[in-house]
């Protein structure tokens, strides 16, 4: 500047620019170098600046690193969650339709349960309805059994009474047959019974005492025995108390298997017929009076005693039975009457 001076106030000299330059240079020296000072410092600073991010870069990566792996533990654990959260909602779906069904069980149970109580109800009205009609059973069986027993002791006399009928009937056969034993007695001289009295209740008279085989005349033996019979009937008939239960007396003929049945069953009755004819002629007493109680019956092979074919038994089927027959008019009286005592 003071060479600016001297050039400005002296002569005109020439003029000296170096050391301009110079301060020049040193001044742009001192700019780089302070550029470059402050270049340096600034690199340490970025240095260290990037050095300080480095390591805030590395620990984030780090940081990032662990946050991975944690994100990927996570992401393990919500695939687990995930899973358990699955499994959690079909078990939940699961249990939500046993609910349903649960609940669809419950309804019907609780239908049947209603049911069953409503059946309990309508039984409980049965047997209370069943428990009055067995009351009102009980009270009719009582009454029921009352009468039985009024019944059974009716019943017990009317059979008393009806036995009673019964042994009248086999009274007079009885009689019958008594009369005739007394007259010529009980026995043939061979030791047959002249006189039986059946199964049947009717008197039997063996065929071979009054006639020969295949023959319907009363032989001369008989005679006897048919005169005493018809002594007898007129003796019982004259008894009026006796005659009032008589309906008739029947003269049956019967012969063996032996022979046509036509045949039989004429000779049957043939038989029956001479016994009636002998009886009345013998005592024509009877005929006069009772021949309005006698009948004929013809029956031939077709009532046999015995089932067998050996002689003994063809002889026991051929015979005369005689049955006395009681009104079943008597027998209805004596019921009316036995119901009239009783208050029927």
């Amino acid at each position: 500047m003071r060479s600016h001076s001297r050039t400005f106030k002296g002569t005109p000299h020439v003029q000296d620019f170096w050391p301009s330059f110079t301060d020049v240079m040193s001044t742009v020296a001192m700019l780089l170098f302070f550029l470059m000072l402050l270049a340096y410092i600034q690199s340490i600073m970025t240095g260290r600046r990037l050095e300080f991010f480095r390591l805030e870069l590395e620990n984030t990566r780090l940081q990032l690193s662990q946050t991975n792996d944690d994100l990927d533990v996570s992401r393990l654990d919500l695939d687990a969650a995930r899973l358990d959260l699955n499994q959690i909602r079909t078990s939940l779906e699961d249990t939500r339709w046993i609910l349903m069904e649960t609940e669809d069980e419950i309804a019907l149970k609780a239908e049947a349960l209603k049911n069953l109580e409503d059946e309990i109800d309508r039984s409980r009205d049965a047997i209370e309805l069943g428990r009055l009609q067995l009351a009102l059973s009980q009270m009719e069986i009582e009454a029921q059994q009352d009468i039985i027993d009024k019944s059974n002791l009716e019943l017990g006399e009317l059979r008393v009474r009806l036995s009673e009928i019964a042994v009248f009937r086999l009274s007079i056969l009885e009689k019958v047959r008594s009369s005739i034993e007394s007259a010529i007695g009980k026995y043939t001289e061979a030791g047959e019974e002249r006189v039986a009295i059946g199964p049947n209740a009717n008197i039997i008279i063996n065929e071979t005492l009054l006639f020969d085989y295949a023959s319907a005349a009363v032989k001369d033996d008989a005679k006897q025995l048919l005169d005493s019979l018809a002594i007898a009937f007129e003796t019982l008939l004259d008894n009026q108390e006796t005659r009032l239960y008589i309906d008739y007396i029947s003269v049956e003929g019967h012969t063996d298997a032996i022979g046509a049945a036509d045949y039989n069953r004429g000779l049957s009755a043939e038989r029956a017929v001479s016994v009636v004819n002998y009886i009345m002629q013998s005592n024509p007493a009877l005929e006069e009076k009772y021949a309005s109680y006698f009948g004929i019956g013809g029956f031939s092979k077709f009532r046999p005693l015995a089932g067998g074919d050996d002689p003994d038994s063809m002889a026991k089927n051929r015979r005369i039975e005689i049955a006395v027959v009681i009104k079943d008019g008597s027998i209805k009286d004596m019921i009316d009457e036995y119901l009239n005592e009783a208050g029927r």
